[in-house]
């Protein structure tokens, strides 16, 4: 798959790795960060969202998107670690967007009432989960606060944000890969003035009573290749 992702923020928050294990499939395990785990939420839109060498539909190909994510490690067969993103869901605006990606990604999307809009420099963003159950709500306004730069190794904003693949588990409980290839992220320093935000709700999760990490991008071109088992990815 092509996509191009949009007026991306990232929002991260410390937890203890305890409170994430319990949630993820074995045999993956919470990556650490200065012995936390991290907690990230991530509104972005995309575009151009299509297979590889075809065109895009421009009703089809281009909503608001957000994720809810944390980064996970499994030692592969070698016994070199293979870090990676675990998605707990992603909310898309498109329906047929969200059949299509559990489908073939076996990832948890789900859809959502959303709206993405440009102010200035800045984001206004809201979405509302559809259907019944916990509710996962997420409103605010964000916006870059700084100049470009490109996250050093080592540090925490490169363990954030540069991953270059995910795990999900498929509908008969196998545990698949899938490798994404982007150039590295275009961050900058952020603003973010939240009124409702609930998506670690459904989870059982409360984030801390600290002021999230905040990274944002304006745009990024991205290619994510079809899942295959763990077994078959050499791991």
């Amino acid at each position: 798959m092509a996509q191009r992702w949009h007026d991306l923020l990232f929002m991260h928050w410390p937890l203890e790795a305890a409170a994430l294990a319990p949630l993820l499939p074995a045999p993956l395990v919470p990556e650490l960060f200065d012995r936390r785990a991290w907690l990230g939420i991530v509104p972005f839109r995309m575009t151009g969202v299509r297979p590889r060498g075809l065109p895009a539909l421009p009703w089809l190909s281009a909503f608001p998107e957000l994720n809810v994510r944390t980064y996970v490690t499994l030692p592969g067969r070698d016994g070199t670690p293979r870090p990676g993103v675990w998605f707990f869901s992603l909310d898309a605006a498109r329906w047929l967007a969200v059949q299509a990606a559990r489908v073939s990604f076996g990832l948890p999307y789900f859809h959502a009432a959303m709206r993405c809009e440009r102010e200035g420099e800045a984001i206004r963003y809201a979405s509302r989960r559809r259907g019944n159950g916990v509710g996962a709500e997420l409103a605010g306004r964000y916006e870059p606060a700084g100049p470009v730069r490109r996250a050093e190794s080592g540090t925490l904003e490169h363990f954030l944000t540069a991953r270059y693949c995910l795990y999900a588990v498929d509908r008969r409980g196998r545990l698949r890969r899938a490798e994404i290839d982007h150039a590295p992220w275009p961050l900058q320093p952020a603003r973010a003035e939240l009124e409702r935000n609930t998506m670690a709700a459904p989870l059982g999760l409360r984030l801390p009573p600290v002021e999230p990490r905040l990274h944002f991008a304006r745009r990024l071109d991205v290619r994510v290749w079809a899942p295959v088992p763990v077994a078959l990815a050499g791991l």
